[in-house]
């Protein structure tokens, strides 16, 4: 008889979980309503898929991103699981071909976005899947107290007309405790417990420097330790020309920020992800469900927006648990900026 223990050592090569994992996952396999809050790289997505492994049925994973999807389900599939999504774009009859799949093919996760959710053909599929379980991640996107409201959020509960009393799992990187609470009562959870741990990392060092000079600053930074990075900016207008600068010095960079089309960010992130580009500059529209194990410099150019913002953002950095920098320059004109000036 398979256990938690077993299957983490079958499809991940680990033998114990992190801190957080297993009771997650205990309350899952008890039917238990569970919010998960978990800091950036400390592995939430085994909160759900190892106990989606456990039980019978398919598990379907309520996530905001397209390329997020792809990268889980790729990572899936290469460990044997079968695993499908609902991308963008999608044609009536590739729609159907794949809610058909998820039917009859014995899959056990299916990834889809809270507004795909709401076509009435994906709605009447999911009335007849054997679900097992709902994992919504990047749940803090509900809370309209968030850093990401998203509104086809507040739509997720009423999954439950379609699959009955299954667990729902919400999981987030980024929440005060208001954005908890508010998130738990909006997505209906039933007595639902929270597991915590420290956002403390071991490996990754938080550091603070007041400059005269940027962009000098960011050569120095990045060349001293070549690698995938990240360099935050405000504005959509900076992002484009830090990065010609960057490039101009022969440090190969891209830049992403919310103005881009669905097909360009795409193919920017896979540039990034592939390490063709590897830094990357952007406003905090490149933010939820990041995931890169190697990057090793999350540089802010000016201060964030909130201290939530800049603790899920500084947290890319080092996923592999080798040393890493999260890094906020600043110079004397920096404190008179005002929050709204951070554009997306």
């Amino acid at each position: 008889m398979e256990t938690a223990q077993s299957v983490l050592l079958k499809y991940w090569g680990h033998t114990s979980f992190r801190e957080g994992q297993e009771q997650a996952i205990t309350n899952i396999l008890h039917d238990i309503d569970t919010m998960v809050l978990l800091p950036t790289g400390g592995g939430k997505s085994i909160c759900f898929q190892v106990p989606a492994l456990l039980k019978p049925g398919i598990c379907i994973v309520i996530s905001p991103l397209i390329a997020l999807m792809e990268d889980q389900v790729l990572a899936l599939n290469n460990k044997g699981i079968k695993a499908l999504h609902l991308g963008g774009n999608l044609g009536i009859m590739e729609l159907r071909r794949l809610l058909d799949n998820a039917l009859y093919g014995e899959y056990k996760f299916l990834y889809l976005s809270p507004e795909r959710l709401q076509n009435e053909l994906v709605q009447e599929t999911i009335r007849n899947l054997p679900v097992s379980l709902v994992a919504i991640d990047e749940a803090h996107c509900i809370s309209q107290w968030g850093n990401d409201f998203r509104p086809s959020y507040n739509k997720i509960p009423e999954i439950r007309n379609l699959i009955g009393n299954v667990p729902f799992i919400a999981l987030t990187a980024t929440a005060t405790p208001k954005v908890v609470e508010d998130t738990m009562q909006l997505l209906e959870m039933k007595n639902p417990e929270l597991v915590q741990t420290s956002f403390y990392r071991p490996n990754l060092s938080y550091e603070t420097y007041s400059v005269s000079d940027k962009l000098k600053a960011i050569q120095q930074i990045i060349q001293s330790k070549p690698g995938p990075a990240i360099l935050y900016i405000r504005s959509r207008k900076g992002t484009a020309s830090h990065s010609k600068h960057l490039n101009s010095l022969g440090i190969k960079s891209t830049f992403y920020h919310g103005g881009l089309n669905t097909e360009e960010k795409n193919k920017r992130l896979h540039s990034w992800l592939n390490e063709e580009t590897p830094v990357m500059v952007a406003t905090n529209a490149f933010g939820m469900g990041i995931d890169k194990a190697n990057v090793r410099h999350v540089i802010h150019l000016q201060i964030p927006e909130s201290i939530e913002s800049y603790f899920q953002e500084a947290g890319r950095a080092g996923r592999d648990g080798k040393p890493a920098r999260a890094i906020l320059l600043y110079d004397d004109y920096d404190p008179t900026r005002t929050l709204h000036q951070y554009t997306r």
